[in-house]
């Protein structure tokens, strides 16, 4: 049964219940309603483990699924269709059954510096000895500890609005978050310094929208393909292959940033330790058609600088 002729059917969207997850869910809904006026969409609620545990760091938890595993039940169990994720928090494994159909085009996937007001005057560069950055992500800690080791770093938890009146509380001096969230909040005036990718490399998929569905399902296939972004496409295919060789989640310290130009996929990646003292990154340029393989090539190089080994010790040291 093909999109075009399956007017009687009722498409379940799965969805977390966060703000933001319910933002970008309404935003596909609305752009497949343009597509398809004569199917009906549905958008079902759910919460996951990693909505209700907010009292434990994310790393401390494990990431399998943690944010993604009662929407994949829902779709085994035929109660949704299909489920919208921030891609970033997809497995690169997802369980059998259920596959990545569609990815939307990409906002900026960049990290964004947002501070207590009494910092409105400083930057990353400028914070002074000691300042608190507040994040609850090992990959930004890795990258900013490099770079700033001057700096005190701390876990934030909650969604975004939660996390931003922690901030302005005066708990932290400043936060990290994505520039890509803030903005579909419309919370783009909280962005105080939009960090380069020398500083931050973003998280695997960040800023993209990833829509899983079950295997084989056909008609619904056929319906998410038509918000697919080719170009963003390419690119996360090659940053998951890396992260899906160097057998990382999205709570170690691996950040990417690609490009396309012409036929030509250029991905960058890095691996740090916790303590941001080893900081290995390196980049590999091909061809588009063999996004994959790229990302595999990176991975593989990356191993060969000793990647392996700082991973092993950050999940021992998680494990702890």
């Amino acid at each position: 049964m093909t999109a075009s002729n399956d007017s009687e059917r009722t498409i379940v969207i799965g969805t977390r219940k966060s703000n933001l997850a319910l933002v970008q869910t309404y935003w596909v809904k609305k752009e497949l309603e343009t597509h398809f006026p004569h199917i009906d969409f549905e958008v079902e609620k759910m919460s996951t483990q990693g909505d209700k545990i907010l009292d434990v760091a994310l790393a401390k938890i494990g990431d399998k699924g943690l944010f993604t595993k009662e929407l994949e039940l829902g779709m085994i169990n035929k109660e949704v269709d299909f489920a919208v994720h921030s891609l970033k928090d997809l497995p690169t494994n997802l369980p059998d059954g259920l596959m990545l159909g569609c990815v939307s085009k990409r906002v900026n996937p960049a990290d964004a510096l947002v501070v207590n007001e009494k910092h409105k005057d400083k930057q990353l560069d400028t914070l002074p000895e000691g300042a608190v950055i507040g994040t609850s992500s090992l990959r930004r800690l890795a990258q900013l500890r490099h770079h700033y080791p001057h700096l005190t770093f701390k876990d934030v938890r909650g969604n975004v609005n939660t996390r931003l009146a922690k901030l302005d509380a005066g708990e932290y001096d400043a936060i990290i978050l994505a520039v890509a969230g803030l903005e579909r909040l419309d919370m783009g005036d909280r962005i105080h310094q939009v960090i380069p990718s020398e500083i931050s490399l973003h998280a695997v998929g960040q800023g993209a929208l990833g829509i899983e569905c079950r295997t084989g399902d056909e008609a619904v296939l056929e319906i998410i393909k038509a918000i697919q972004d080719q170009d963003t496409l390419d690119c996360t295919l090659a940053e998951r292959s890396f992260l899906r060789v160097l057998e990382g989640g999205c709570q170690v310290p691996i950040g990417v940033n690609t490009s396309i130009e012409g036929n030509q996929l250029t991905l960058v990646g890095m691996v740090a330790s916790l303590d941001g003292q080893q900081l290995l990154k390196d980049s590999v340029t091909g061809d588009r058609t063999q996004a994959e393989k790229i990302g595999q090539e990176l991975a593989e190089k990356l191993k060969n600088q000793g990647a392996g080994e700082i991973l092993a010790a950050i999940l021992a040291e998680i494990d702890r």
